[in-house]
């Protein structure tokens, strides 16, 4: 009896969980389609290099009125290569807790037409391998469908951005010279002292 409560309590829990805002990846349609335009093989780098995205509606996939949808986000999310040994970038099929997508690159309201953007990447993107995912809103701002330019496996159609890695030839050439004057400054000390004692002596 005491198990069957327990049971009756995690179960109450888990539907109070999802029903409490709590949106789930796993429930979403992927009633959007993603297009990035990429050249296969070059990695892109932050700030310098663009991205082209083209997204709508997926037709074929949905049968449903889009009244509900009124807005849209288009997330740069890591691909799961990326996620290994990371648990700040883990993902999680609860969208408040999922960490895959970090950084928004459009946000607007939802238009019925194909939309496409260029974005160029920001300085302060990781060095990883990632994809795009745009995910349609409701009035509640709660996820309400999906699209993304990878399987679901999150395999295929990847790409690379090499993040800035904060040195720079002239820090480290200043680097050299402050290492090497301070060497030079110590030898010149010494020698003053030697000097010094045998004036002495």
């Amino acid at each position: 009896m005491r198990s069957f409560l327990l049971e009756v309590s995690l179960i109450l829990f888990f539907l109070l969980k999802t029903t409490n805002g709590d949106v789930l990846f796993s429930s979403l349609p992927r009633s959007l389609f993603v297009v990035a335009s990429l050249v296969e093989g070059r990695v892109l780098k932050a700030g310098e290099d663009d991205i082209s995205v083209t997204f709508g509606s997926n037709q074929t996939v949905t049968n449903q009125a889009d009244e509900s949808y009124k807005k849209v986000k288009v997330k740069l999310c890591y691909a799961p290569v990326s996620q290994i040994d990371r648990k700040w970038r883990k993902t999680n099929d609860n969208l408040k807790k999922d960490k895959t997508c970090q950084f928004t690159i459009y946000d607007k309201p939802y238009e019925r037409i194909v939309e496409e953007f260029k974005w160029k990447i920001e300085k302060d993107i990781p060095t990883a391998t990632y994809f795009v995912r745009s995910y349609v809103y409701n009035d509640a701002n709660e996820e309400i469908a999906y699209g993304q330019t990878t399987n679901n496996k999150k395999s295929d159609n990847l790409f690379k951005i090499q993040g800035i890695s904060g040195r720079h030839m002239s820090m480290d050439i200043a680097s050299v010279c402050f290492s090497a004057f301070a060497l030079l400054s110590l030898v010149g000390f010494f020698v003053i002292e030697k000097r010094q004692a045998k004036v002495k002596g």
